[in-house]
């Protein structure tokens, strides 16, 4: 099993910044893909961004240019740095790993982006 604990949630100002962050614990050997998947009420969970363990990203359009993801792989870590925030990135966001197949979810944690 692997557990998964985020932090760096808050409430933040329009046009403020966030750095969320994810470490990884328990049975790890290597994980294809770390990323942020966000949920906002009412809405489907979708993916913010996933780096692979190749190097390759991914992000979703409505955050190219604003987000920068970034992984740590001797500590298990992945980071998410959140820029020009709009109150439309509010949203529960969750850290997500995957590892041979099986993929792992963090807690979640809150992002509020109001005035």
């Amino acid at each position: 099993q692997v557990q998964l604990v985020e932090s760096g949630g808050g409430l933040v100002q329009p046009g403020g910044s966030l750095r969320l962050f994810c470490r990884a614990s328990g049975s790890i050997f290597s994980f294809s893909a770390m990323g942020w998947f966000r949920q906002a009420p009412g809405k489907e969970r979708e993916l913010v961004a996933r780096i692979f363990s190749g190097g390759n990203i991914n992000y979703a359009d409505s955050v190219k240019g604003r987000f920068i993801i970034s992984r740590d792989n001797a500590r298990n870590t992945v980071s998410l740095q959140m820029n020009s925030l709009r109150p439309e990135d509010t949203a529960v966001y969750y850290c997500n790993v995957a590892q041979w197949g099986t993929s792992y979810w963090g807690q979640g944690t809150q992002v509020t982006v109001s005035s």
